[in-house]
Order: C-alpha cells, then structure tokens, then sequence
C-alpha cells in the first residue's frame, strides 16, 4: 500500500503519459484507408508505415535508457511527450506520403524516450516489493492504450478525418507542460552523475545488442521479444482473420478486442501484484507463455462468436500479465541501470512490433492459418526455454 500513497500522483502521471503515447500509435489503424485513398498510397506503404514507427523506436531506445540513466528521468519523459505532439499534430495536416514516414518515425523516437524512462522512473520510486505493482500499472496503461486506440481514433474520426490526430497532439502537449510542473525528478543529482561515468554508455545500440546476449537477463529480453512478436502478429491479422473467415462486422471486432484490453488492464491495476508475489516471476512467465500458446492455436478451431470472444480474452490476459513480469523480473536484475535495461527492453519489444506485423502479413497471403500456427509455436518454444534456464535465472538473481 505504501505505493499508493507516497508515489500515486507520479505513477497516475507517469500512466497518462504513457497510455496518450501508446493511443497515437493505433489511432491510425480505422483512418489509414482514407488517407490511402487521398495520398494515393498501397497496402505496402501502410505496412511500411508501421515499421517505420517501430525502427526509430528500437533505434533510440536503448540511447534513451542510457539518457534518463544519465541526465535524469523527468528531462526525457517531456521531451518524448513534446516530440509525441509534434509527430500527431503532423500526421493529421500532412499531404504527402513522404512527411507521413516523418511523422511516425518522429512519433517513434517519441516513445523511445518516454517508455524507457516511465519504467526506469516507476523502479525508482517502488520498493522491491512494491515494484510488481508499479510495472503492473504501468503496463495497464500501455495495453489499454495501445488496444484501445484504433476504437477512440475510430469514433473521433467521425468528427473529421484529422480530428483524432489535432486531439492527441493537443493532449500530449498539456501532459507535457503538466509533467513539468507536477513531476519531481526521481534520480538524485549524484546518481546521474555515478551512471554516466558507466562505461556502458559508450556502447551503439548493436553492441549493445549484441552484448545483452551475455547478461543474466538475456532469456527475459527474448521473451520480450516473442511476447511482441504474438501479440502484434495476432492483433495485426485477428481483424483480416475474423473478417475472412466469419464475416465479422467492425463492430464485433472492436468489442472483442476492447473486452480483452480491458479484462487485463484490470487484472494489471488489481491483482497482478499479488499474483507475482504468490508465485513469483518465473512461474508467472512459464504459465503465461503456454497459455497464450495454446490459446491463439485454438483460435483456429472454434466458430461461435462467445468462444471466439473467451479465447481473445485468455489471450490478452496471459500477454497482458506476461509483459510487466517480464519487466518486474528484468528490474529486479538491472541493479543501478535500470534506465539502461528499460531501453533495451523497449528495444527489443519494438524489434517484436517490426517483425510480427510482416511475418504475419506474408504468412496471411498464403494461408488465412499460418500467423497463427507460426505464433503458437514461437510462443511455446518460449515456454520450453524458460522452464529450462529457470534453473540459471534463479543462480544469477
């Protein structure tokens, strides 16, 4: 309970932040056949337009990290959110395809700077004990929003094709100035002076990369990583899929998905804490992993519309669980660089979000199946790697 009252009112501003963040990224998803028709764009350059937010995101995170550890939290958290606006308000009066690519990739490194910092911040200001709870909030958040996004964008749209994007540089521009007033600085002068003297920080994000596989939380980025991989591979064809196979209307689609996110935002904002501390970080992964496994292979075999709508759910639920013990686990390990672990994590959830839309795209055009036969497989893959470095998680924590 300590969390809640000694650090509410920055965890509450730290999740605005960061659910208006991840709410821009699928406020495009119902507006994207407009602007194809008007800037005369194919299905390709959409698809590229997501990955081109992702890349610039797994590009600066890690630097990001590096910066929050050095220059402090609250410095990085505004000039994401100022950036964020920036690339919204862009998006909603350009007329080119070219400044599209600038705005998303600007709207990339927006989020870059501010999800390493959130999580970096949220350690900062948790007790071991209490940072399952803060991650949980925090991840709440981000499911919510990013879940939710394509709905808001959809019902704003109404008013204007543009409308959703002046709104969310216009809310991102207020939680900036607000952040600047109300946030306190969660990393004391003399600790970002000790960070920055690391000599991690003199690393390119590919050796960083390339040296995460040598670190005690490896496993835990990769499960990053195929998390990212499933969920953005289910949630890209679930629409295509629905629609193809059921002829669900948009609708049925919308309700499915936002019952799901908001099925595991609860879960997050209640009892996520309490289940880590039962039965801890690593049996909480394992489980998650073979359920979200088994349950988006199972998609394939049922037809009513109440199990289509339980095992969306299940899925969501196991993702939306498996995210911030990932993180809580991750946090644990990082020590004194938990804005340089945060970003790689970032980094490697947006290596995920590139991946996982075009694998399952392709996979999409040969087999309506196929994503989600390759994402139950990927994910239970997972499963058989964490119950085997269990053993090797538990020596280095």
């Amino acid at each position: 309970m300590a969390l809640l009252f000694r650090n509410r009112g920055a965890i509450l501003l730290l999740m605005v932040n960061i659910f208006l963040v991840f709410t821009g990224i699928g406020l495009v998803i119902p507006i994207m056949p407009t602007y194809m028709a008007e800037l005369h764009i194919n299905g390709s350059v959409v698809g590229l337009l997501v990955a081109a937010f992702s890349l610039t995101q797994l590009l600066f995170s890690p630097i990001a990290g590096r910066l929050s550890d050095s220059l402090g939290r609250k410095k990085i958290i505004v000039t994401g959110m100022i950036i964020f606006a920036l690339s919204e308000w862009m998006f909603g009066v350009v007329s080119s395809p070219l400044f599209l690519f600038v705005s998303r990739m600007l709207g990339g490194i927006g989020a870059a700077l501010i999800m390493p910092a959130i999580m970096a911040y949220t350690a900062d200001v948790t007790t071991m004990k209490e940072r399952a709870r803060g991650m949980g909030f925090i991840n709440a958040a981000i499911t919510t929003g990013f879940i939710i996004g394509p709905g808001i964008g959809g019902f704003i749209a109404a008013y204007g094709t543009r409308v959703p994007f002046y709104a969310a540089a216009v809310a991102g521009a207020i939680a900036a100035i607000i952040t600047i007033i109300l946030l306190p600085e969660s990393l004391k002068a003399e600790q970002r002076t000790a960070s920055s003297s690391e000599p991690v920080v003199k690393q390119s994000l590919v050796s960083q990369l390339i040296n995460s596989f040598r670190e005690p939380y490896f496993l835990s980025l990769i499960i990053v990583f195929v998390m990212s991989f499933g969920l953005a591979n289910y949630e890209t064809i679930f629409g295509l899929f629905v629609d193809h196979k059921f002829g669900f209307t948009p609708k049925d689609i919308a309700f499915i998905i936002t019952f799901g996110s908001i099925a595991g935002a609860v879960v997050q904002l209640t009892i996520f804490g309490w289940i880590l501390n039962r039965f801890g970080e690593k049996q909480v992964i394992s489980f998650c992993l073979v359920v979200a496994g088994a349950f988006v292979l199972l998609t394939l075999f049922v037809s009513r519309y109440w199990m289509i709508l339980l095992v969306t759910f299940i899925v969501f639920l196991a993702t939306d669980i498996l995210r911030p013990a990932v993180s809580t686990q991750m946090s644990k390990m990082a020590q004194d660089q938990q804005g340089y672990v945060a970003g790689l994590n970032s980094a490697y959830t947006s290596l995920g979000n590139i991946v996982g839309p075009v694998v399952a795209g392709f996979l999409f055009d040969i087999n309506i199946q196929y994503p989600y036969v390759s994402a139950s497989l990927v994910l239970l893959i997972c499963f058989v790697l964490s119950i085997v470095a269990k053993g090797r998680i538990k020596a280095v924590a």
